[in-house]
């Protein structure tokens, strides 16, 4: 098993989100989806090809415009052509041929406006590549009911045969292709990027793409989804796609690594990528620990504050003061995890418009961390920050200034001068003395 050059190889991502014809639904998961996907395959450390070498085709219109990145790709690509389509698969009235639906497609004429497959099966066919790999998100139907990609029962399937080529399908022909409600990504392709984004703990080194169904055709039936199809040859089936990105780590670990990947991009500032990724964690601890375990609670816990960061501080608030009364039953009032609550509840407090209400639970949040962590624990240190910044927008310039002046006097004591923390507590003296004079 090996991964593909990522200089011989070409991927092409197609997605069609909206529609000018009524009678085909939105699918506005689509877009995120590919752009998604686009991301996770040209990964420096993790994807299959570099970036310049993926063509994205998100809500084309023009099939001439389709054609020819398929036609150049196709003929670019030495190693490994990868193809994958997202969005409303349509049968012709007549042959029951598929097509793929474009932005311009029409529900009751299919044949005009829609990427034909039997002409996308040709330009692969044609391919000098290697590994040819066709992967489709869509059903085999010509009507979408809402939420979905609906198809009634056909003979289609066999269409998505290519010799020497891999196909993958993300239902059978008489079920239907999900977009779950609360899921930012269509079900099959989600899961897809789930398993490339995050790893298999117990998998090998890299995911080949038979591995890869493996997994997808199991998570979507324990989930009660529609199971996957395949076809093709062994050969293109054992070429990965990516690298294991949890292997040789256990479950747990896995577990924490993500955990801590995604508290260090909230604590960097990016807070949606943050929200993403613990999103996707939290629902597999929910599952695998229970909803009242510790890493499950704590992953709440952030999840909120990132979602507060990413632009939600007053839907942060509500939801930290249920996380918060969880972990006092669960952990105990002076668990560092429920500290830690009251500190994000008390931050998303003040940057929804509720200072003095954040300054009051600052005050007592920093009497109880002085006791339970002592007054040089970083944590505590945190805190009497926080404070500080709320003084500051509450009108209390001068005692703000006050703490600002200790603290970073404290900070250099016991971290250095040179340390983050030192100087963004200096940084935010000077801006406040600078407000004031």
């Amino acid at each position: 098993m090996r991964l593909p050059d990522p200089e011989r190889s070409r991927v092409v991502l197609i997605g069609t989100s909206t529609y000018t014809d009524p009678e085909l639904p939105d699918l506005p998961a689509v877009r995120r989806t590919v752009r998604d996907l686009a991301a996770t395959l040209t990964d420096a450390a993790y994807g299959a090809v570099r970036p310049e070498h993926c063509t994205v085709l998100l809500d084309s219109g023009d099939l001439d415009e389709v054609g020819d990145a398929l036609w150049e790709a196709a003929h670019r690509a030495e190693d490994l052509l990868l193809v994958h389509y997202v969005g409303h698969g349509l049968i012709g009235p007549k042959r029951h041929d598929l097509y793929l639906s474009l932005a311009k497609s029409r529900w009751a004429r299919p044949e005009f406006g829609s990427l034909e497959y039997r002409k996308l099966r040709d330009v692969v066919l044609d391919s000098p590549a290697a590994s040819k790999v066709i992967i489709l998100d869509s059903c085999f139907s010509g009507r979408a009911l809402s939420g979905t990609m609906a198809a009634p029962r056909t003979t289609v399937a066999g269409q998505v045969e290519v010799a020497g080529t891999y196909v993958m399908a993300s239902s059978p022909d008489d079920a239907v292709s999900l977009v779950l409600d609360g899921e930012e990504n269509t079900a099959f392709t989600g899961r897809l990027l789930r398993l490339l984004r995050e790893g298999v703990a117990d998998g090998p080194e890299l995911l080949s793409i038979d591995e890869l169904y493996r997994r997808l055709q199991h998570t979507m039936d324990v989930e009660g989804l529609p199971e996957p199809l395949q076809r093709g040859s062994r050969t293109a089936a054992l070429l990965a796609l990516g690298r294991n990105r949890a292997h040789g780590l256990s479950a747990d670990r896995a577990r924490r690594a993500r955990r801590e990947a995604a508290v260090a991009l909230c604590e960097a500032g990016r807070y949606q990528e943050a929200a993403d990724a613990l999103s996707a964690l939290l629902e597999e601890q929910r599952t695998q620990l229970g909803a009242d375990h510790e890493e499950t609670l704590r992953s709440r816990q952030w999840l909120a504050h990132s979602l507060g960061g990413a632009g939600d501080p007053a839907g942060a608030a509500r939801t930290l003061g249920e996380i918060h009364a969880r972990q006092r039953t669960v952990l105990g009032a002076d668990h560092p995890d429920t500290l830690r609550s009251r500190q994000f509840l008390a931050v998303n407090l003040g940057e929804s418009g509720r200072r003095p209400e954040a300054v009051k639970m600052l005050r007592l949040l920093l009497i109880d961390r002085r006791r339970v962590l002592g007054p040089d624990d970083v944590h505590t240190l945190r805190t009497r920050h926080v404070l500080a910044h709320n003084l500051a927008r509450s009108g209390e310039p001068d005692e703000a200034a006050a703490l600002l002046r200790e603290l970073a006097a404290d900070r250099e004591r016991i971290l250095g001068a040179d340390h983050p923390h030192t100087r963004r507590a200096l940084s935010d003296l000077s801006a406040l003395l600078h407000e004031v004079s």
